[in-house]
């Protein structure tokens, strides 16, 4: 396939719902603490290296290429995406709404949900049946309001738009990482490897990532020992101490989303900050398969506007070691 697909993120103007909310309540106190994330943080030596890939594997409406030697600042990244846990804190100590919230609903993979949630389900994106529109899904209640994240306090918080990763950040005085801070920092001091880890998808045929295993969209055998998200620390890191750099949920990256993002950007601390209408992210998620959504590759892009959430998505925090 050659574009994006909606197993990667689907958007709330897709939804074919009229319902939203009044973005001027949308209002919080967001003064942060800094200690329990910055405590947490990897530092990445700045350098050169080889962004992008010019495989046939990658996708070019996508923007993935061509490769080009980026040079990079030093920085600071989160080993982890952003738990339940961590978002909790956040929750607790500033009242955040996610927009999750405000709009009342959010999307959810099919297989995941209960059955009495699928009977009350009316409506599912277009082209995207897999997809459904669930009244009360939200990074707590993650497959609908029979749902909770008790057990899951170590797994990714999802569910979350740009918007809220975004004040997230700014409670915790850090910010998002750009795109290529996260494929610097992916690649885990690897040169052009398709995976964090080297091409092997499998090596030695253990599983290094949450992917989807089996047949999209119908049966996810779940061999890698995962159907929905995992835990935070599954799996081996990289060469970076990173974690699930590859799989589990999307990442909310900085940038504007421009599949000529390669041809336009600067070659030094690269950052898109022209507007488009949608955030960049990296990294796929548990609903990948390379039969589909061949992106859990550490080269590969895709997209979403920024008030849209899925079961898919979160995100990890970076900083600056000098001023932004």
């Amino acid at each position: 396939m050659n574009q994006q697909t909606p197993c990667c993120s689907v958007s709330r103007d897709k939804a074919s719902l009229t319902s939203g909310y009044d973005k001027t309540e949308f209002t919080h106190t967001l003064s942060g603490t800094t200690s329990m994330v910055w405590d947490q943080l990897v530092t990445i030596q700045g350098g050169s290296f080889l962004m992008g890939t010019d495989t046939q594997e990658g996708f070019r409406a996508d923007g993935e290429g061509p490769i080009r030697k980026v040079e990079i600042d030093s920085f600071q990244i989160s080993p982890y995406t952003v738990t339940n846990a961590d978002f909790q804190q956040f929750v607790d100590a500033t009242g955040y709404l996610t927009e999750a919230e405000r709009f009342g609903w959010s999307f959810v993979f099919h297989l995941l949900v209960s059955e009495d949630t699928r009977r009350h389900v009316t409506n599912v994106p277009v082209g995207a049946p897999w997809w459904l529109v669930v009244e009360g899904a939200s990074w707590k209640c993650p497959e609908g309001l029979d749902s909770g994240v008790q057990d899951r306090m170590n797994h990714p918080v999802i569910h979350i738009s740009w918007h809220d990763a975004a004040a997230y950040c700014k409670w915790a005085e850090v910010r998002l990482p750009t795109e290529a801070e996260w494929e610097y920092a992916a690649r885990g001091g690897l040169a052009q490897k398709t995976y964090p880890w080297g091409d092997l998808l499998k090596p030695g045929g253990i599983h290094r990532c949450n992917i989807w295993q089996g047949k999209f969209p119908t049966h996810n055998s779940g061999l890698d020992g995962y159907i929905g998200t995992a835990p935070v620390n599954a799996y081996e890191p990289n060469g970076y101490g990173l974690y699930n750099m590859a799989g589990n949920v999307w990442e909310w990256c900085s940038d504007w989303f421009s599949p000529t993002y390669h041809l336009e950007s600067s070659a030094l601390n690269p950052h898109y900050l022209l507007p488009t209408g949608k955030r960049s992210m990296r990294g796929g998620s548990y609903l990948c398969h390379r039969s589909y959504c061949n992106r859990y590759r550490v080269a590969a892009r895709s997209s979403n506007t920024p008030d849209s959430s899925t079961g898919n998505c979160g995100f990890r925090v970076a900083r600056s070691l000098q001023k932004d």
